[in-house]
């Protein structure tokens, strides 16, 4: 079973090439990075961590596609990704291009992570309807695929329009989507129709969760996809446990903090049994 990372990447913790690089060295499979474009200081939305108020770092995450292409342009196996991009609040032309522009200068490395988000006053700066958040990511992802895989890209939906266009470059192969979030059928159905994979944050309830997740593949003539336990602590059952589910990689969470603090924790996960 492979083991990744994931960091709350800012400029107050140990720079994501560095990381990239200590990682690769060490044998993790891959790096992935969070994203929040601001954090909006009137807020109403409660912070998902349960604390009083919302931790320092949501405001100060680096852009994670910049600071993927400086870990790519230094390692030359890890996977490096996205967990999660808030992708109805990006333009998907531009992302769609970032993306494709990483993706062939790491040598088809990327993952795309995604998420629906859950802050509504980060998401209403970016113009996004909070109710119809998933449905907006769902076309952006959509628009994307196309303006990757087609010479010819266009697509036409209730928030996406784009006529035939060409856009290159392409990405050195299939960028996999993989959709973050709690499972349920809402969520299934959408990795279904236009997801690569499931990130579980934090892991819990996956065993349960397989057969809604298998069915909502079959019902669209596909088989399963990979799961990939994400944020998740290297504790030896717990992998036994996702290694007995037919897990093929778990992402840990690494605690934020400098090279001297970071780099002791990547050895002792590096020790950590791997199913």
């Amino acid at each position: 079973m492979r083991l990744g990372l994931t960091i709350f990447a800012t400029d107050r913790v140990i720079a994501p090439h560095e990381l990239a690089v200590a990682a690769e060295e060490r044998g993790f499979a891959s790096l992935y990075l969070p994203e929040h474009t601001h954090i909006p200081v009137a807020r109403v939305t409660p912070p998902p961590t349960g604390d009083a108020t919302l931790p320092e770092e949501y405001a100060r995450t680096l852009d994670p596609l910049v600071a993927l292409a400086a870990a790519a342009a230094v390692t030359s196996r890890i996977t490096l990704g996205t967990g999660v991009s808030l992708v109805a609040q990006r333009d998907p032309i531009v992302t769609a291009k970032a993306i494709a522009t990483l993706d062939r200068l790491s040598g088809g490395r990327f993952a795309y992570g995604i998420g629906f988000g859950w802050n509504r006053e980060e998401g209403e700066a970016h113009g996004v309807p909070w109710r119809k958040r998933r449905a907006l990511a769902r076309e952006h992802v959509l628009a994307m695929r196309a303006l990757w895989e087609d010479e010819r890209a266009s697509y036409a939906g209730e928030y996406v329009r784009l006529a035939p266009s060409w856009s290159w470059p392409k990405p050195a192969g299939r960028v996999p989507v993989l959709l973050g979030g709690a499972a349920g059928p809402a969520l299934f159905e959408h990795i279904a129709e236009y997801g690569d994979g499931w990130l579980p944050i934090g892991g819990a309830g996956v065993r349960a969760a397989l057969p809604a997740l298998a069915g909502a593949c079959a019902r669209r003539g596909r088989p399963p996809v990979p799961v990939i336990p994400f944020g998740t602590l290297p504790d030896p059952a717990k992998l036994a446990y996702y290694a007995d589910l037919g897990v093929e990689e778990v992402v840990l969470r690494v605690p934020a903090g400098d090279r001297d603090a970071v780099l002791p924790v990547l050895d002792d996960y590096a020790r950590a049994p791997r199913g």
